[in-house]
């Protein structure tokens, strides 16, 4: 009897023994703040198996109470009792949590509502309430920018409609992803009347159309409605999509793979530095993955991914993980998760107790271990990457300093179709050209401000995967207005907006920066560390002089600077204020980064110190900004300094006047002007010097002529490279640093005095002006020259405005690119005259009559008379559209 009474007790003890566990487990309190804009009923499934784990595993709320479905959240809270609803805000400010998880801010709309009778959900119906705000989001990065570490957990329908494309393009780049937009779903059943899941709208959409049966995938693009369907026969090979991991999901989570996946999935791919932990895998056919690359889908996509930040760590599930309809009533029984595992492993439950649960709890269990470290960047040693070294550029290669000659190029920000302040260049064109500017043997790259993230993810991965690197010369860019409004270097609100770009930019090359978003100014998180690649920093711009010299006469009793790295010596007080300002960035990247680099300021003839008496102009020679006056000190004697130039052989005009510059004998044995001017200014400096900006534009349109064939424009590409690698060898021949051309790509947002008057300053970047020197500096052209003036017909293939078999006149065609208007005309060259062609371009203005013909009257007024005489072609514009003629008639007669 005792036996049985000793073997009941045993299995009585093991049947208690998991309660008793969970009970005597301690609690853990987790600040989370649970989003979920999608909840259609009470059965909260968007976040019902997150509040079922936490439970589980005995995280409570802060004040010890229990995390529940039903309360623990912010979003929409519908009541079915009453058939109404109400919406319990989003936090506007996150201090108290330390975990956020997004589940679902797709939101509610009519027909979703439970009370509402309908056959079939997914009907396209009236939003009540949904999407993520650009305020809420705001709120919610705030926190996760505090020195306080926290964690992100966000799913699928974070940021798909109806978010707004700011909002999505935000959280996307935090997250460190690219959405095209693409979601899908496999389906066991495609057959509307079998599987009421198939959602209304997409029947609506398709109409009799969709007669789809049997297994498959249903893609859905959520930006443009696109639909396309994978099916089973002739694109799938077997059924199913699941998720298999990374070899660092392995190790972080100890699984393998997923079992299916059941539910909707965003297409994403991850950006530079982004971890993927896990990816998709499905297995189609050859026609399956061949209609996914019609619509640019990869074969491979991500389905977790991770992102460290400084002191937050951000996660990402490209699906509906924590979707689960029903969870167990009781929790409090230790190894239930495990149980259910294995229980639900055919079910379809299995992911979410095989995959989520464990996921989540690696998760979470990682977050309380995590430490935020003091000062992780901080080296034992000063970082110095380069140096200045006799007189040169040194980089650290392979434990060795090694000289550098720098031949590069000037990146701006802009592109066709876009303002530069719209940072609207992508990470994938920066990547093709860095490729494109390593292939031409350059080895430097100069930026002028802060570009998007996408410049510096592109820059690290070149770097990380090409033996010869591309290194950075950094910019600092100063506010202009501010200055010229001023005319006061020191005026406090410069000195703050300037000293406040200089900290971003420190903090953006070493990864370590989130920048909020500002009209024309790039933003985003930045988390690429090419600090190792910046070998110096260019500050500000070209200086106004009657700034600099108004700035030297308001403080002219300021005296010298002494700083803890930079020292002045009879300098100026614009000298003075430099030297402050290289000094509070070299302090802050020391303090913060352990870290310190060359160090330079722009300047340009215009403020040089030398002596110009054959100027002709009352600014060009009217004060100096001279740089032999700054001294490095302390450590900053470690990594040095050099003078930085912009220098042109057009301009200013005492490059044409001065007789030492026109006489001078270059290298070659030439009168050269150009290597005067760079002889004259090497002779004058304790630095070395650096020609940061010079170049020639290969534009139609001419502004400046320079006695040897050195004109701003009116040249074409062939000579523009000529030209530049002549100025370039100028350089060497003068034992500069170097020379940086401006610019790589042409900007078509430019404009230049002579043509400025005549086109539309909203619409520049839209087009190339081919009239338009400062368009047209670039290495790189966009334009597409889409037919080519040489007699070929082949290329036009758009259908003739004019037709006639009679006459003349047989055919014309009319077509355009971005920079050029193309007429084609098919006539008898032997018929009676020769053809002329009237263009209206401006409306409400021109002549109405040609001159030396009374028989011909016009309605609308004509701009441009182009004559196409064999012997004498030209073209004839009306007086009145000449702004330059018409300004002087004005100014003489009135």
């Amino acid at each position: 009897m005792k036996k049985i009474y000793a073997i009941c007790l045993i299995l009585f003890s093991l049947l208690i023994a998991p309660f008793i566990l969970w009970e005597i487990t301690p609690e853990k309190k987790l600040a989370i703040a649970i989003i979920d804009k999608t909840v259609t009923s009470e059965n909260y499934r968007e976040h019902l198996g997150l509040t079922w784990l936490l439970k589980y595993l005995k995280y409570t709320n802060n004040d010890g109470t229990t995390i529940d479905a039903a309360t623990n959240y912010f979003g929409f809270v519908p009541n079915e009792e009453s058939e109404n609803y109400k919406v319990k805000e989003l936090p506007t400010n996150y201090d108290n949590f330390d975990v956020i998880y997004l589940a679902d801010t797709y939101g509610v709309y009519n027909e979703d509502l439970p009370w509402i009778p309908k056959l079939r959900a997914g009907s396209r119906s009236q939003k009540i309430y949904g999407g993520l705000q650009q305020n809420e989001w705001d709120a919610i990065e705030n926190r996760l920018h505090q020195d306080k570490k926290s964690l992100l957990v966000a799913e699928f329908n974070t940021f798909a409609s109806p978010t707004n494309e700011a909002v999505r393009e935000s959280v996307t780049q935090y997250l460190g992803l690219e959405w095209s937009g693409w979601t899908g779903r496999y389906f066991d059943e495609l057959n509307p009347e079998k599987n009421p899941e198939i959602p209304q709208w997409i029947l609506d959409e398709f109409g009799k159309s969709w007669d789809y049966t049997g297994a498959g995938f249903i893609l859905v693009n959520d930006l443009d409605y696109e639909v396309f369907v994978l099916e089973e026969e002739p694109h799938i090979k077997e059924r199913g999509i699941h998720l298999t991991f990374t070899k660092e999901g392995i190790q972080q989570f100890d699984l393998t793979e997923s079992p299916d996946y059941q539910y909707w999935f965003d297409i994403v791919t991850p950006n530079t530095g982004t971890t993927v932990l896990a990816n998709y895998k499905w297995d189609l056919t050859e026609e399956g993955k061949k209609l996914l690359q019609q619509h640019d889908i990869p074969l491979e996509f991500a389905a977790i991914l991770k992102n460290e930040h400084t002191s937050s760590t951000s996660y990402y599930f490209a699906g509906d993980f924590n979707d689960i309809s029903e969870t167990p009533y009781f929790y409090k029984i230790k190894g239930l998760q495990q149980i259910n595992s294995i229980v639900q492993k055919f079910s379809d439950q299995a992911f979410y107790w095989n995959t989520y649960t464990p996921i989540m709890e690696s998760i979470l269990k990682q977050f309380e271990q995590t430490e935020i470290k003091e000062n992780e960047v901080r080296a034992e040693e000063l970082q110095l990457h380069a140096r200045i070294h006799n007189n040169k550029m040194e980089v650290m290669k392979d434990g060795e300093w090694n000289p550098l000659i720098m031949k590069g190029v000037n990146i701006g920000m802009g592109k066709p179709g876009s303002f530069p302040g719209e940072a609207a260049i992508s990470e994938k064109e920066y990547y093709r050209w860095f490729e494109q500017i390593g292939e031409m043997n350059a080895n430097t790259i100069r930026v002028y401000t802060l570009h998007p993230p996408d410049f510096y993810n592109a820059l690290k991965r070149y770097n990380d995967s090409h033996a010869e690197e591309i290194y950075v010369l950094h910019g600092v860019w100063i506010n202009e207005e501010l200055l010229e409004e001023s005319l006061d270097a020191f005026n406090e609100k410069s000195i703050l907006d300037f000293q406040h770009e200089m900290k971003t930019i420190s903090d953006v090359i070493h990864g370590n920066a989130v920048v909020k978003e500002n009209a024309g100014h790039a933003s985003g998180f930045y988390k690429s560390d090419i600090s190792e690649y910046v070998i110096g920093w260019i500050l500000g711009i070209e200086w106004y002089p009657e700034m600099v010299d108004n700035t030297n006469q308001l403080h002219k009793e300021i005296g010298e600077y002494k700083g803890n790295y930079f020292e002045t010596k009879n300098a100026q007080p614009f000298e003075h204020w430099l030297a402050m300002q290289m000094d509070v960035l070299t302090q802050y990247e020391i303090d913060n980064y352990h870290s310190i680099r060359p160090m330079s300021f722009t300047n340009w003839p215009t403020t040089d110190l030398l002596d110009h008496p054959s100027d002709g102009t009352d600014s060009e020679d009217l004060v100096s900004v001279n740089p032999n006056v700054i001294y490095t000190k302390n450590e900053m004697d470690l990594a040095g300094q050099f003078a930085s130039y912009h220098i042109y052989p057009y301009y200013p005009d005492f490059m044409h006047y001065d007789q030492k510059y026109q006489n001078y004998v270059d290298h070659r044995g030439e009168r050269n002007s150009y290597a005067g001017y760079l002889h004259d200014l090497a002779s004058s400096h304790r630095l070395p010097i650096l020609v940061a900006e010079f170049g020639i534009p290969s534009s139609r349109g001419l502004t400046h002529i320079n006695e040897f064939g050195k004109n701003q424009g009116f040249m074409t590409e062939q000579e523009q490279g000529e030209l530049i690698s002549e100025m370039y060898e100028d350089m060497i021949a003068a034992d500069l640093m170097g020379g940086i051309i401006f610019t790589w790509q042409d900007e078509w947002f430019k404009r230049t005095w002579n043509t400025m008057n005549y086109d539309n300053p909203d619409r520049r970047p839209y087009w190339s002006n081919a009239q338009t020197n400062e368009q047209q500096f670039g290495l790189l052209s966009f334009d597409r020259h889409k037919i080519q003036v040489d007699g070929n017909i082949a290329e036009w293939s758009a259908a003739p405005l004019y037709e006639k078999k009679q006459g003349d006149l047989q055919k014309l065609y009319v077509d355009h690119d971005e920079r050029y208007l193309y007429i084609r005309l098919d006539y008898n060259p032997n018929g009676k005259g020769t053809p002329k062609l009237l263009l209206d371009t401006v409306p409400k203005q021109g002549n109405e009559f040609i001159v030396n013909n009374d028989t011909i009257q016009f309605s609308n007024g004509v701009d441009f008379l182009i004559n196409l005489n064999e012997q004498n072609a030209h073209i004839l514009v009306d007086s009145y559209y000449d702004l330059f003629f018409y300004g002087s008639v004005r100014i003489i007669c009135c």
